[in-house]
């Protein structure tokens, strides 16, 4: 318990201090000459401070790093489910996104039409001038980048937080919680975690009747079910690097639907996997994931990665251990 305390004191205190000391001015336009690519960039360097609290908790706890659970148990085994880990979330979002679709088909434009001209708008403003066959092409062309390459060029990023998260206080909360009310906690734990940006309009955006609380709440949510998922994969795996490829692959695909919709849709309700119908398939998905662990906790076969535990834990030791 007190290596989760200083764990969640050091992760929450640098997060929370650098996104309201550095992201909210950058974001806002309060310091000046910061483009907005460069933006983007300080907002996505707050992934990395779950991985400095790791660092902190293990060198002040005088635990060392000898479980850090990065490498997979066995490559034959973990194969199929880093394949799940790299594709799923792109799958899963294009189902949800289809739902979504079917439920209000009013919003789906196949020929992003809606979206192109958009991106003729924003180029015309700097001066330019683009086709709309040009502009056509290179959307499309995104969509294989997302799917093939995001996962892994996102990962240096996404590493940051699933060492902490997935590779961290899943398996020290999983020793005095049983493996459902564990993923309850640490998903709100993680949502909450993205408070700061969750309230200056990231995912949710701002102005709606329930701001900040509702966005918050939902981003819980969304956090309880993706965590399951990413949870899942590194069970299997052994590894918090397919939680890693699974982040990254989300962020990498995660606002592809926003090219087929006319409006741009309701981040509460979809086509984005933010909202709950876009997000259908991934809690569909989730509560089998959710039930399969629960059915090997009960039978004794959950193989919890063992990172984040003293090196003279034993697995008996975690059978004795009461929980909750």
């Amino acid at each position: 318990m007190r290596r989760i305390a200083i764990f969640l004191a050091v992760t929450f205190a640098l997060t929370w201090a650098y996104e309201f000391g550095v992201v909210y001015p950058a974001s806002s336009g309060a310091l000046t000459g910061i483009p907005p690519v460069a933006a983007q960039f300080v907002t996505g360097a707050a992934m990395f401070f779950p991985a400095i609290g790791v660092i902190v908790t293990r060198l002040v706890t005088r635990e060392g790093f000898k479980n850090s659970v990065v490498k997979p148990r066995g490559f034959k085994k973990s194969l199929p489910w880093f394949a799940v880990a790299w594709f799923g979330p792109a799958v899963l979002s294009v189902i949800g996104a289809a739902v979504y679709f079917l439920v209000f088909p009013q919003d789906f434009d196949p020929s992003m039409s809606a979206f192109v001209a958009s991106t003729q708008q924003q180029a015309a403003a700097t001066g330019a001038e683009l086709p709309a066959d040009t502009i056509t092409m290179m959307l499309l062309a995104q969509l294989p980048f997302a799917i093939f390459l995001a996962p892994v060029l996102n990962i240096f990023t996404t590493f940051g937080e699933e060492w902490g998260w997935r590779g961290y206080l899943v398996p020290k909360v999983s020793t005095h919680l049983r493996i459902v009310p564990t993923l309850l906690v640490t998903g709100v734990i993680w949502g909450l975690w993205h408070a700061p940006l969750t309230i200056i309009g990231h995912n949710y955006g701002t102005g709606y009747p329930t701001w900040p609380i509702g966005g918050i709440a939902a981003m819980c949510l969304f956090c309880i079910v993706v965590g399951i998922f990413l949870t899942y994969v590194t069970v299997r795996t052994g590894s918090c690097l397919a939680a890693a490829i699974g982040h990254g692959a989300i962020n990498g695909f995660v606002s592809a639907a926003l090219l087929f919709s006319v409006t741009g849709g309701n981040p509460f309700v979809g086509p984005l996997p933010v909202g709950i119908i876009g997000g259908s398939a991934f809690v569909v998905v989730a509560a089998f994931m959710l039930r399969d662990l629960h059915r090997r906790e009960k039978e004794g076969t959950l193989d919890m990665p063992k990172a984040g535990l003293p090196d003279d834990v034993t697995k008996a030791d975690l059978a004795r251990a009461p929980k909750a």
